[in-house]
């Protein structure tokens, strides 16, 4: 019998595992990137790419995009690998739907991206804010497609059909990890439930998605079970992507996934069904997430490239 990896624990040692050379990100800089930086100071807005020190965020604002968070900075729950707030939230402010929606019509962005914290103190979790901030984006721009990444609502099928309701173009909700360190990885978030959310919004008729990290001592047929599962309840897009440790205070990493291995997912996961498959050592859940919206795009560039690769070989 294979003995599994240990599970992840908070980093307490003085070292760390070396990143490898293909973790490197540029620095963000440029007209665009400032551009954006305005555009959020002035409106107070919140965005995960701050929050969640995403590896990503030069490229994405470089090009003028970006993902906004909306319920505030500080989050009910205490995810062991996520770099946002933990502690007790402001109260809702119910003018920020506007605010958001404003901010994205000024950016002129073809695609957005919503996501939130956690917010398990509030009766409705959150989701009317949700509800009303998917309509004011809609309704100031009316040709913007909408991603929204949300939480699980404590799987509550009322608040999950505000969001279906609301009719973005796709709606994500991250397992993160797979079944077995779910409980070290995500503390109050239950791996069942996360599958349940998914396939209450795919029978409402969303487009769905979800991300998981790797790194965190998962095995390959972990990550491949987890993938299966996804298949199952009729996710239609996966994001593969590094884990990479915030701060000692957070999970340490256990090892640095090569880009080879993630190249093995993709295949792996567009065979198993899914219909786009993002995987790599610096994808994030909303990273080239405008391409996630067209439906059959993402398995058509792969079927097209293992055509070409099949016919060099011949």
């Amino acid at each position: 019998m294979q003995e599994l990896p240990v599970v992840p624990k908070i980093d307490t040692q003085s070292t760390r595992i070396q990143k490898p050379n293909w973790l490197r990100v540029k620095l963000p800089i440029g007209e665009s990137y400032k551009h954006v930086r305005g555009l959020v100071d002035t409106h107070k807005l919140h965005t995960i790419c701050e929050s969640g020190n995403c590896p990503n965020m030069g490229e994405c604002w470089g090009e003028g995009t970006a993902t906004f968070m909306i319920l505030g900075n500080v989050c009910t729950r205490s995810c062991g690998f996520c770099a946002v707030a933990t502690g007790r939230p402001a109260p809702v402010d119910w003018d920020e739907p506007q605010r958001v929606a404003e901010a994205i019509h000024l950016m002129k962005v073809k695609h957005a991206v919503l996501t939130s914290v956690d917010r398990d103190e509030l009766k409705d979790g959150g989701s009317t804010i949700w509800y009303n901030t998917i309509h004011a984006v809609k309704n100031l721009n009316p040709d913007t497609t909408l991603e929204t990444l949300i939480p699980d609502f404590k799987g509550n099928a009322d608040q999950v059909q505000r969001i279906i309701d609301a009719a973005p173009e796709v709606v994500s909700h991250n397992m993160e990890t797979v079944e077995r360190l779910t409980k070290q990885v995500r503390v109050q978030a239950k791996y069942h439930r996360s599958l349940e959310v998914l396939q209450m919004l795919k029978k409402g008729g969303m487009r769905t998605k979800t991300g998981m990290m790797l790194g965190l001592g998962e095995t390959k047929e972990e990550v491949i079970q987890s993938m299966k599962d996804l298949v199952n309840v009729g996710c239609d897009v996966l994001t593969l992507g590094q884990y990479l440790q915030p701060t000692r205070k957070h999970l340490s990493v256990q090892r640095f996934v090569h880009p080879d291995e993630f190249a093995e997912y993709r295949a792996i996961g567009y065979e198993l069904g899914f219909d786009y498959v993002e995987s790599g050592p610096l994808v994030r859940s909303s990273y080239h997430s405008e391409k996630h919206v067209i439906k059959g795009w993402g398995r058509a560039q792969w079927e097209a490239s293992r055509t070409a690769q099949e016919q060099i070989i011949a």
